[in-house]
């Protein structure tokens, strides 16, 4: 446990007591990136027709809002300490974070290794990879079974990193270190892509896409929004008031993104490509940070809206993430005769399927698990004489896709 000296500045209160993670805009942003990232993978390996892969092509994207989800929830939860005079304990953070995002990936780690039938694909990585979450680290990870796991990788190094880095920024805060903070790690990371592409130019993809260190934008510019919401709250209110121009300006950024990685697969080390793998990542996760702001925004569309459906895919994200993929390839290889037509009877098929058996992880494995832990923490923060507000509200915060 390490224990920070308490900020030079006053305590501040929080614009709301509510879970940013209730909220119905973040849980229609949760459920857009997972039906993003679902209809690209079934897309690409063959599920799905291929017509309507120009549209799926840009599902991958669903990652990178989940990544910049995970950084403002995550961030929202540490910096929350420093604004109620509380030291923070690491012990407490890793301790919520392993109990939200082990359990259903050991259950599903289990069934790759002792069921063969479930795999995906033929190659598996070694068990060490995935136990000490370096898996993003091969080069040929697109080849093997379970290859989406990738993305957990970047989360848990992440998680174990962020909490060491605001101790530092915390024992003399201010906003001109959280701003110099973010934009090294956005200067870094275009930094470093440069020149991995011109020492590697024939293995970019593997070298860029998949490594912690040059994924970290989405993740900084979520814990940046945290930061504007937790430490400067009448600016976070100012930006609450125009919701639409922040979604408006948010897919206007995004969309220059998807512009720059039409070329992604046209050989990345020259042209347009070149500067979708350099640049094309932090402009997407700003554009997404942009988007997720006005999500909690109640004056915007998205903030205010409910849409049927969107909290299920919401709550089953995670177990989705971890599923979808080897549940398709099952269901594509045993009912050939409704998957080949390729039409409207496999789609149902296969959502049926994969949200059958997320809902099965979820209800088996991650809600036993999350309600034993939000248990723990309401006693733990309610004896250290916290309010049972508090405590609630603590125990609720945080509840990402975990993607």
């Amino acid at each position: 446990m390490l224990c920070c000296d308490r900020p030079a500045v006053p305590a501040i209160s929080m614009p709301s007591t509510a879970s940013p993670s209730r909220l119905p805009g973040l849980d229609t942003l949760r459920a857009a990136a997972i039906v993003a990232v679902m209809f690209f993978h079934l897309t690409i390996f063959g599920e799905l027709p291929s017509r309507i892969l120009p549209v799926t092509w840009f599902g991958w994207m669903g990652v990178d809002l989940f990544f910049v989800l995970s950084g403002f929830l995550i961030g929202q939860q540490l910096l929350r300490g420093w604004t109620e005079e509380r030291r923070p304990s690491f012990l407490s953070f890793y301790l919520r974070r392993a109990a939200r995002i082990l359990p259903a990936y050991w259950c599903v780690l289990l069934l790759y290794f002792f069921v063969p039938a479930w795999r995906e694909s033929r190659g598996l990585p070694p068990l060490w990879k995935f136990v000490t979450f370096t898996l993003n680290l091969d080069v040929n990870l697109s080849q093997h079974a379970f290859s989406h796991a990738w993305s957990l990788c970047v989360e848990e190094h992440f998680y174990l990193l962020l909490p060491l880095l605001l101790a530092a920024l915390m024992r003399r805060p201010s906003a001109r270190k959280a701003v110099a903070a973010v934009a090294l790690m956005v200067a870094g990371g275009i930094m470093l892509r440069a020149a991995l592409i011109a020492r590697f130019p024939d293995n970019v993809f593997a070298l860029v896409y998949y490594p912690s260190w040059t994924r970290l934008d989405g993740l900084t510019f979520g814990v940046g929004l945290a930061a504007l919401r937790t430490f400067r709250p009448a600016v976070w209110r100012r930006w609450m008031q125009h919701g639409h121009a922040l979604l408006i300006g948010g897919i206007a950024v995004a969309g220059c993104a998807m512009w720059l990685f039409q070329g992604r697969d046209q050989g990345a080390a020259t042209g347009l490509a070149w500067w979708a793998q350099v640049f094309g990542f932090p402009l997407l996760d700003a554009g997404l940070a942009l988007v997720t702001a006005s999500a909690m925004s109640e004056r915007a569309l998205l903030g205010r809206s409910r849409i049927p459906g969107a909290g299920l895919l919401a709550a089953l994200a995670y177990s989705l993430y971890l599923t979808h993929k080897e549940v398709a390839h099952f269901v594509m290889v045993q009912f050939p005769g409704v998957t080949a037509s390729q039409g409207p009877a496999s789609w149902c098929l296969y959502a049926a399927a994969c949200v059958g058996v997320a809902g099965l992880l979820h209800l088996l494995v991650e809600r036993p698990v999350l309600r034993l832990r939000d248990r723990f923490v309401r006693q733990t923060y309610v004896e250290r004489g916290a309010s049972r507000g508090v405590a609630l509200a603590l125990a609720g915060e945080g509840e990402e896709s975990g993607a």
